[in-house]
């Protein structure tokens, strides 16, 4: 069973109370999904090893955000370390969805006696992320005793992770692309809309162009049911394999739930105001998919995408 139809399993097993409230009475019972398999990939505690995985989008108001959120909250849950970089310099946006606050941000790092610790953000419910604020999109332009600095003090951050998460901007400006391609791995959020498919196309057809080892999946948010999630993804992936000559995978759907909206509103990742809507469903879904699915290997790891965004060699 693939993960895209195990995702489907879990999204339809949702209790009858939670229909009217989340929008969804066309989700009917399925049986409880089996026991999580056994990991086929370890999580390494060691900054070469960890693993680095962009979200991106390629246009805003997807839920990319909320997603990458949600999905960290759900890794946490599994018993990973994760940590969020926001590289979002157009809405940067993270500590929102977490309902928490920073004082410092990247480049701060730059200041004599800020170190790593002064900038990293010990979130809610076991997720820390570090603010990028302007100073992502700052950081290549900064000259090399600068940025050396940059590294060396950032390189910490691997070893405080099993999962590195870089919500991304959205669209295809250089920084974006810059840590889509230094990321070992990249989830693309599309919605049934054209215009998301669309742009979702010219991210991959981008992405295929100059990526080493092309490693994408597919998230679908706001889909209203199986069929639709279904074709959704064949149309991206036989794109994808037609013309790009590119495997794309589908990490798995999120249906539409207005539990996630009223989430957004309170400001608190909708895992943790309504753990078993059928979206927090999803999200969980997923994030057995990252940890348990066809393994990834981490070419890179965290120190290999510093060097990368950095243009260093060494």
């Amino acid at each position: 069973m693939d993960q895209a139809e195990r995702l489907r399993q879990l999204a339809k097993k949702r209790p009858p109370q939670e229909s009217a409230a989340a929008g969804a009475s066309y989700i009917t019972p399925a049986p409880e999904p089996a026991a999580a398999p056994q990991m086929v990939r370890p999580v390494a505690p060691f900054g070469r090893h960890t693993r680095v995985i962009a979200v991106t989008s390629g246009k805003g108001g997807v839920g990319k955000t909320n997603f990458t959120v949600n999905l960290a909250i759900a890794l946490r849950e599994a018993g990973s370390r994760v940590l969020i970089l926001d590289a979002d310099l157009g809405m940067a946006n993270v500590d929102i969805v977490l309902g928490s606050t920073s004082k410092k941000f990247l480049l701060n790092l730059l200041e004599d006696g800020v170190e790593l610790a002064d900038v990293l953000v010990h979130g809610p419910y076991g997720i820390k992320f570090i603010p990028g604020g302007s100073g992502i999109e700052k950081a290549q332009t900064l000259e090399d005793e600068q940025q050396r600095v940059l590294l060396e003090k950032l390189s910490g951050v691997g070893e405080l992770a099993d999962i590195i998460l870089i919500d991304t901007g959205a669209g295809l400006g250089k920084n974006v692309m810059d840590f889509i391609l230094a990321a070992d791995e990249v989830l693309l959020v599309t919605t049934p809309e054209p215009t998301s498919l669309t742009d979702a196309y010219a991210v991959m057809k981008a992405y295929s162009r100059y990526a080493e080892h092309p490693s994408l999946q597919l998230v679908v948010n706001r889909v209203y049911d199986d069929r639709e999630s279904r074709e959704v993804t064949a149309k991206l992936q036989q794109t994808a394999e037609r013309f790009l000559d590119m495997e794309v995978g589908c990490l798995g759907y999120l249906y539409e739930d207005a539990n996630v909206m009223r989430a957004v509103r309170r400001q608190t990742p909708f895992l943790v105001t309504a753990p078993n809507a059928i979206a927090s469903r999803c999200i969980r879904a997923m994030a057995q998919g990252v940890l348990y699915g066809t393994p990834v290997a981490v070419e890179r790891g965290w120190r290999g995408f510093l060097q990368r965004i950095f243009h260093f060699s060494r």
